[in-house]
């Protein structure tokens, strides 16, 4: 079976439907909440509209700060404690996820569903592919099995090249010629 994806392609195309992304995710986000008898304050609901607004990229914390400054009618950037405070309760209910690798955060793609993403990351745009490559974590579960270890959680994150940034470092076979 290939692995879930976002949309039809890991990196979706720039003029995919991205604000379909977007309100899903939110939908997701108050449903979520519900069920679970969480709430879902409006500085939460923003940082998760932020981040899901990136167009499927990592957003550091303190570009978050900027962001919401920039939105916010009187111009007031929110205490940092307070964005910690929603990440953290975003990560907890499975809504965002914190990428460890480039100390960022992006919106989750399945938010209505438990599962352990992998993530590819380009490393020239940052763009983020949120995969569920079910065999890679069936894997991992055997492998901590047979060492005896009780695995918690886990999280992948493969640094690369994503199609686009890929295509742009790739050398033109016209210029080798000329």
């Amino acid at each position: 079976m290939p692995p879930r994806l976002r949309t039809a392609a890991p990196f979706p195309a720039p003029d995919h439907d991205h604000a379909a992304c977007v309100a899903h995710g939110l939908d997701a986000a108050e449903a979520r909440c519900a069920e679970a008898g969480a709430r879902l304050t409006p500085l939460r609901k923003r940082v998760l509209e932020l981040l899901l607004a990136e167009g499927h990229r990592a957003v550091g914390a303190y570009d978050l700060l900027d962001r919401l400054a920039e939105t916010d009618d009187g111009g007031k950037r929110p205490a940092p404690p307070a964005v910690y405070r929603a990440l953290d309760f975003l990560v907890d209910h499975g809504l965002a996820h914190r990428l460890a690798s480039v100390n960022a955060f992006i919106g989750c793609a399945w938010p209505d569903a438990a599962h352990r993403p992998q993530f590819l990351i380009c490393r020239d745009c940052r763009a983020v592919a949120e995969l569920d490559a079910g065999g890679l974590a069936r894997n991992l579960d055997a492998a901590a099995e047979a060492a005896g270890f009780t695995l918690l959680d886990a999280v992948v994150e493969v640094d690369g090249l994503c199609p686009r940034c890929r295509s742009d470092e790739t050398p033109d076979p016209d210029a080798a010629s000329a």
